[in-house]
């Protein structure tokens, strides 16, 4: 299998850190040459990362580098946050990262984005993307993307995978609280009434209950909501989340961050590190079951807000990739938004981990 990684970290945000990430990869894969060779680096990385990208690709012998940089990064053996550090994937044989020029609709795109290159012009183009957003932990930046050794110029990237079969999905990792409900009314980004109770109470209630308490103070910054095209879309985990804002106790509404439409299912969601554990294990189950034989590499694409802050100074997803996946090579970042498709759009999503599982054909 020409596919391994490598993962260094140092004091300063220093190029070698780039080389030895990539030299780890190379000696694992046994190879002299590679490819093609996907590079993550910590936000110290950003405001000049050209001479990392340049010590790469030498010591892949290689200029095809793709990645970004991103508050934190990992690969199967460890993860790192809070410090410079390089994590590297490199593709040899005749496997690698190719150009999407004029990609299928139906074609698997691997794709990075900075926070200022996401538009709807080329999320919605042909193609199934998903990826990650870099950023830093402020979510302001400065943000890098790059491809074939240099910036990306519109601040986003893509590649196709050749050489290799694929199963992608997300994981949003939160427990349902309550059913798909239409909604009735909504100004904005208030959500008014849904299914015709006043939106505050519905979510208070959906709390309570789940809780076994009653009028227990609303986490906020923990609760979601869940977006639907139909119930069934929203058993399997087709939906998209959005965060909520703020209950307004005059209007008995809640401001979330996205506009809603009456007439939308919607339902409420609470983040918790057990569900997002039961999430991840049944996506990985489900995904394998899509391949037609064992997978031999993976990319994850995590929320900053899902990785080692969220699960207390661990990140039990990646303890649980090495458990399920013992030794299966892996790489990807914590970063500002997660990329993929769901129910045949593709999204920018929020506290999920982004799963693709890929094997040699």
């Amino acid at each position: 299998m020409k596919v391994a990684t490598g993962l260094a970290t140092g004091r300063e945000a220093l190029p070698s850190l780039a080389r030895e990430a990539v030299a780890q990869a190379m000696r694992k894969a046994d190879l002299e040459i590679a490819n093609s060779v996907l590079l993550f680096l910590t936000s110290e990385f950003a405001r000049d990362p050209a001479s990392a990208l340049r010590a790469a690709a030498g010591a892949a012998s290689c200029m095809d580098v793709m990645g970004c940089s991103a508050p934190g990064i990992f690969t199967e053996e460890n993860w790192v946050v809070d410090g410079p550090a390089a994590a590297a994937m490199v593709f040899g044989g005749d496997m690698r990262l190719m150009p999407a020029n004029h990609p299928a609709p139906d074609q698997s795109l691997l794709a990075l984005a900075a926070p200022n290159g996401i538009n709807l012009n080329w999320l919605t183009k042909p193609g199934v993307r998903f990826g990650g957003v870099s950023g830093d932990a402020t979510g302001q930046g400065p943000f890098s993307v790059w491809q074939h050794g240099k910036g990306a110029p519109g601040g986003h990237c893509e590649a196709m995978l050749e050489g290799f079969q694929g199963a992608i999905a997300a994981s949003h990792g939160v427990r349902v609280l309550s059913k798909p409900r239409p909604v009735t009314a909504a100004q904005g980004y208030d959500l008014v009434f849904l299914d015709g109770k006043p939106a505050l109470e519905s979510l208070q209630r959906a709390y309570d209950a789940r809780r076994g308490a009653f009028n227990d103070l609303l986490p906020m910054h923990r609760l979601m909501l869940g977006i639907a095209d139909s119930p069934e879309s929203a058993l399997h985990g087709d939906y998209r989340l959005a965060a909520l804002v703020c209950g307004n106790e005059a209007e008995r509404s809640v401001t979330v961050t996205t506009r809603l439409e009456p007439g939308q299912l919607v339902f409420w969601l609470l983040r918790e590190p057990d569900a997002a554990q039961r999430d991840l294990k049944a996506t990985v189950t489900r995904l394998q079951g899509e391949l037609a034989a064992p997978p031999e590499f993976g990319l994850l694409f995590s929320c900053l807000g899902r990785g080692p802050y969220f699960y207390n100074g661990v990140d039990r997803d990646l303890e649980l990739m090495q458990k399920l996946l013992p030794d299966m090579p892996l790489i990807g970042f914590y970063g500002n938004g997660e990329i993929a498709s769901v129910n045949g759009v593709n999204e920018m999503l929020q506290y999920s981990a982004v799963l693709g599982l890929f094997h040699h054909i």
